[in-house]
């Protein structure tokens, strides 16, 4: 057998593997969902005077 030379047949070599001898992979949980920000009074005081 020798080493595929094009994508195509690299994509058939990898398409007769068993599927059973292919590894199963589990998908990463997706990050929590950024939490809601409010700017409070000592947050606009920070930036006030610099206009």
């Amino acid at each position: 057998m020798t080493e595929p030379e094009t994508l195509a047949e690299l994509i058939d070599d990898c398409a007769s593997i068993p599927a059973d001898l292919r590894e199963q992979h589990q998908v990463a949980p997706l990050p929590p969902a950024p939490r809601a920000w409010t700017v409070d009074e000592t947050c606009h005081s920070q930036v006030a005077g610099l206009d």
